[in-house]
């Protein structure tokens, strides 16, 4: 039987489009609660785009630019940007839903990945040891200034973050002001 990381990993992208489903329809959204939302939507954008332009997966540790601060800033962007849905959409059950797909399917999975660059890279387990895994460190301890590379970010499609997330928003703001 496969691990629960794997089973996470495989459902976790349908998970994602069935939870936006609900999402939209548990959404009881305004003009504030959007744009608080939204002030926490775009820097959770910016950070997953920083670390997708430094991110050579599976070829080098990414340990600079935010990789110097949080083990995984790509989830922590998705974090942010998580509770920036959550609190556009004024619903408890959106936030009950966010904390239970994190501890069940993100958690595992950042285990499972961080196990494989445990066993890939032999400086990870240096590296873990300076920089927390998801909630940074002001102090960071590594390279802050790691090069963005935009020919990394297209090819990781960071974009589709972007595009998603952007047609979120305006599908609760159509919510908003159709049905409300």
């Amino acid at each position: 039987m496969a691990s629960w990381s794997k089973i996470a990993r495989r459902v976790r992208v349908p998970l994602g489009f069935a939870f936006a489903i609900l999402y939209f329809w548990l959404a009881r959204p305004t003009a504030q609660s959007i744009l608080l939302g939204a002030a926490l939507v775009i820097p959770g954008l910016l950070i997953r785009a920083v670390a997708s332009g430094q991110l050579q997966k599976n070829e080098q540790l990414a340990t600079a630019g935010p990789y110097a601060y949080t083990r995984n800033p790509l989830y922590l962007g998705s974090l942010i940007l998580s509770i920036g849905f959550a609190l556009a959409a004024r619903s408890w059950w959106i936030v009950g839903g966010i904390i239970v797909l994190f501890f069940a399917i993100y958690l595992p999975v950042i285990r499972a990945e961080e196990e494989f660059l445990r066993k890939r890279f032999p400086q990870f387990e240096d590296y873990a040891r300076r920089v927390p895994r998801l909630f940074p460190r002001v102090n960071a301890s590594g390279n802050s200034g790691g090069a963005f590379s935009w020919d990394l970010y297209w090819k990781h499609r960071e974009y589709n973050a972007t595009l998603g997330a952007a047609a979120m928003l305006l599908a609760v703001v159509a919510k908003m002001l159709l049905w409300h």
